[in-house]
């Protein structure tokens, strides 16, 4: 076992106390775990006593292990593959552990937040930590129990057993453990040691989810409850003039009708009569700030890329002098539109706001901020204020911002009465938070068939690139590196979409890359292999440079080789490897022509995110990020004319269907250090490989997105 010493800070880290009436009761501030719901797990039997019923570990008599889940479950599996950490080190029985999904509850657990793909990395120690001082606890309960050493005892799937054959169940002890001092050392066990981590596991919601039972906000149900939509200004830049809500009170369900700032929310006993409701208003509404239009943005941001920065987001040595001493300064712009996140589950959230409290519940990616806000809003002490945290029907960074829940305390507040506020697909498309709308100019200098220089310029709507990104590759394999970004101010609200701003970074530059080497007449792969070669010293001594080389080089070689690169026939394929969210990614698309039109037939992805704890929830993370990044950059996007979106639902925004998605091959390099993020880190590069694709097979290169926009003007 490696022996991990550890101060544990007990206030955010670890607590432990015991109820009266003896028992154990373990706080966790990364804990998050699962309830056993798929269908390889047998049914438990709950126990006839639990030991320390609260808020974040409990133990049955017949051993059954109760984890709460405090982590945001928005698809990304964190509700299976946490627990099984937490199981591991406590060398409890995968089948004997249940999940609970915790309210918001800063007090107990730390950084109840799912974004970044960051909640595996972020908690594995923690977790790790916190079930093996578990385990420990136990042991030498049962030791003491016995009156013997505790290192002569040892565990196994929830059994303790001495050297003479002695054995007690961990819900034998459980009273016990709850009495001793929490261990400031733990043991931890050793990678190759791991049964559950590495192994598949099925979701624990599986079976709720396919028999319909109440798990996502929309699924919510109080008593008293009404339901409320709310009419939003139809463009931005304009505000609430006047409204008439005559006809819309007549409506059968209506029982009200509510002005909170330039909105108007409707209420009802049904969604139906609510949105019913909506259509039978009248407003008229007038100009705050100037319309925006698609077409003014892109002069915007192209006059953006010829402007000088006041201050790089990263430089080395002098891309100016590299340039005036080429032979050749090579340069492309790409352009990629605004994208709605399209969760299929809608925008939703219940309030009610009282004098003596606040309760809400439902679909958040950021509890904590949401209630800061919240109580700003409101003029509550956020103590007042409970956040229950439903699963949600997807999220790709659009629950991160809560406006939807502060809506609902609004209008519960208003009402004076619990309400559950709906999106409709339209208020989801029309008035959202979008991709911002970006362009990326690309230069490289070559002199004597080397590059000697690399300049990288951004112009996006409203923020720029993050400051990691800029440390990425190609950062430490040129000598003259720059990168720049400047802001194009709207009143379009924007934010993170599913890998932000890498999410077409990633195919710009890949897409580059590929031109550059056809044009000095080099392999694309043997060109990033090199270029990594030369970034291996500059990664050694620049501790800006934000990815290893070498373990791009490693997934680089694994993809290559299991796509057979360059030996097959018949089909035509792109090449594209990408790092994002600590995560190195390569990939590899074949396109086929059918009838003139190019097809993404299959798709082979290689990732390195460390140990995978669950290899099934792993690959299905994998092969969504790669289907939603090639439907994206395929299909999506979303134009304005006159400040007001051109798409409200799906007949007018092209998603990728069912019969375009590409079969995805999946392949995870063996690992023993600790995980990185994986719910976005396949999206990035799935772009770039279909692009260089589509130039093998068509003879054309890409360089805006939505691509079949293009082809199809192309006949």
């Amino acid at each position: 076992m490696t022996i991990v010493k550890t101060k544990i800070n007990r206030r955010s880290f670890f607590k432990t106390s015991v109820i009266a009436g003896g028992g154990m009761m373990l706080g966790f501030n990364w804990l998050t775990a699962c309830m056993p719901e798929d269908k390889t797990k047998k049914m438990l039997e709950l126990p006839s006593e639990w030991y320390d019923i609260n808020a974040f570990l409990k133990i049955g008599n017949n051993g059954v292990v109760t984890i709460q889940s405090p982590n945001p479950e928005i698809g990304q599996n964190v509700k299976t593959s946490m627990p099984m950490i937490v199981a591991e080190e406590l060398d409890v029985n995968w089948d004997m552990v249940i999940v609970e999904q915790a309210p918001y509850n800063p007090d107990a657990f730390s950084r109840q937040v799912a974004g970044g793909s960051q909640s595996i990395r972020k908690s594995w120690d923690g977790l790790r930590k916190a079930g093996a001082t578990a385990r420990h606890m136990l042991v030498l309960a049962a030791a003491n129990r016995w009156g013997v050493d505790p290192a002569e005892c040892k565990t196994a799937a929830g059994i303790i057993t001495n050297a003479s054959g002695e054995s007690l169940s961990y819900g034998d002890v459980a009273s016990e453990a709850g009495l001793l001092e929490v261990p400031e050392e733990v043991s931890l066990k050793e990678v190759s040691d791991f049964s559950i981590i590495g192994t598949p596991r099925g979701n624990v919601d599986m079976d709720k989810i396919i028999t319909g039972k109440p798990l996502f906000g929309i699924d919510t149900r109080r008593e008293g409850m009404v339901y409320a939509v709310a009419m939003r200004p139809p463009a931005f830049g304009q505000k609430l003039s006047s409204f008439d809500d005559t006809q819309a009170r007549l409506i059968n369900g209506v029982s009200d009708v509510l002005q909170f700032g330039d909105k108007i929310a409707v209420l009802a006993n049904s969604t139906w009569a609510a949105m019913k409701g909506k259509k039978a208003l009248k407003a008229q509404w007038e100009e705050a700030s100037p319309a925006e239009n698609t077409e003014k943005h892109n002069e915007e941001m192209l006059a953006l890329l010829d402007k000088k920065a006041e201050t790089p987001l990263r430089k080395d040595g002098d891309v100016e002098k590299a340039f005036a001493e080429a032979d050749e300064v090579v340069e492309r712009i790409y352009e990629a539109p605004f994208l709605p996140h399209n969760c299929m589950e809608p925008m939703n959230f219940f309030a009610d706001v009282r004098e003596d409290a606040v309760e809400m519940y439902g679909p958040i990616q950021t509890p904590a901020w949401t209630r800061q806000r919240l109580a700003q809003l409101l003029e509550r002490d956020e103590s007042e204020i409970s956040i229950g945290m439903s699963r949600m029907g997807g999220g790709f960074g659009r629950r991160l911002y809560g406006d939807f829940a502060l809506e609902a305390a609004e209008i519960s507040k208003l009402a004076k009465k619990p309400v559950q506020l709906v999106y409709s697909r339209e208020d989801d498309m029309e008035a959202g938070t979008y991709r911002p709308a970006s362009k990326y100019k690309i230069q490289a200098s070559l002199k004597d068939g080397k590059i000697t220089g690399y300049k990288l310029t951004e112009a996006a709507v409203n923020s720029n690139m993050y400051d990691l990104i800029p440390n990425f590759f190609p950062a430490g394999a040129f000598e003259n590196y720059q990168v720049e970004a400047h802001t194009l101010e709207s009143n379009i609200t924007t934010g993170a979409w599913r890998a932000p701003y890498t999410n077409f970074l990633a195919s710009a530059e890949n897409s580059f890359f590929d031109e550059l080497a056809e044009q000095m007449g080099v392999d694309v792969v043997q060109q990033r292999l090199d270029l990594l070669e030369k970034a291996k010293p500059a990664a050694e001594s620049d501790d800006r440079i934000q990815y290893s080389p070498a373990r791009m080089q490693e997934v680089i070689k694994l993809v290559t080789e299991k796509a057979g690169w360059g030996k097959k026939s018949g089909v035509h394929q792109g090449f594209s490897a990408y790092y994002s969210h600590n995560t190195h990614v390569a990939e590899v698309a074949e396109v086929e022509m059918q009838n003139g039109t190019p097809i993404v037939k299959k798709v082979y992805c290689a990732v390195d995110c460390g140990i995978v704890v669950n290899p099934l929830g792993a690959k299905n993370q994998a092969e969504g990020g790669v289907v939603d990044g090639i439907g994206h950059a395929l299909y999506g996007q979303m134009q304005f004319e006159a400040g007001k979106p051109m798409a409200g639902n799906f007949d007018k925004f092209r998603l990728i269907r069912m019969p375009e998605a590409p079969q995805v091959e999946v392949f995870f390099v063996e690992s023993d250090v600790a995980p990185t993020g994986l719910g976005e880190p396949t999206l990035p590069p799935a772009g770039g490989a279909v692009a260089n694709a589509l130039y093998k097979a068509m003879d054309k290169r890409f360089y805006k997105q939505p691509y079949f926009a293009e082809i199809e003007m192309l006949g």
